[in-house]
């Protein structure tokens, strides 16, 4: 998958928006197996109504809220196209739930919540904090 300047732009925006997040602590809550399934069953299952602010036929991205705060969902047509995705986005720091052809974006409180439901791996961006000099 190629990805276009705007699905480049789409995911710096959702890496921004983790950028909320502050430092990572150790969960030890039993993660549920990782979830799989469309963007709008996998939003139902973390109950949030999402708002789609990509619909393509590689990569489907919307914007929700929960009780537990607001995040990006996305899922994709391809294992390589998603880690393309996050590689990519990951450089804009913030913290990445990451299950099979699905990503949710958010903070760090928002992502250990959602994955409490969904199950996945978190996976951290890059810490430009530690670049300051």
């Amino acid at each position: 998958m190629r990805l276009t300047r705007p699905m480049l732009a789409v995911a710096g925006a959702a890496a921004v928006l983790a950028l909320t997040g502050c430092g990572s602590g150790g969960d030890t809550r039993k993660v549920p197996p990782t979830a799989t399934g469309s963007l709008e069953s996998l939003a139902a299952e973390v109950k949030c109504k999402p708002n789609m602010q990509t619909d393509a036929d590689e990569i489907r991205q919307a914007i929700c809220k929960n009780t537990d705060g607001r995040f990006i969902l996305a899922t994709f047509a391809t294992d390589r196209g998603q880690r393309e995705w996050i590689n990519d986005a990951k450089d804009y720091g913030g913290y990445y739930l990451v299950g099979r052809k699905w990503v949710a974006v958010g903070d760090n409180g928002v992502v250990k919540a959602l994955r409490g439901t969904l199950g996945g791996d978190v996976e951290i961006g890059t810490d430009h904090h530690a670049h300051s000099g």
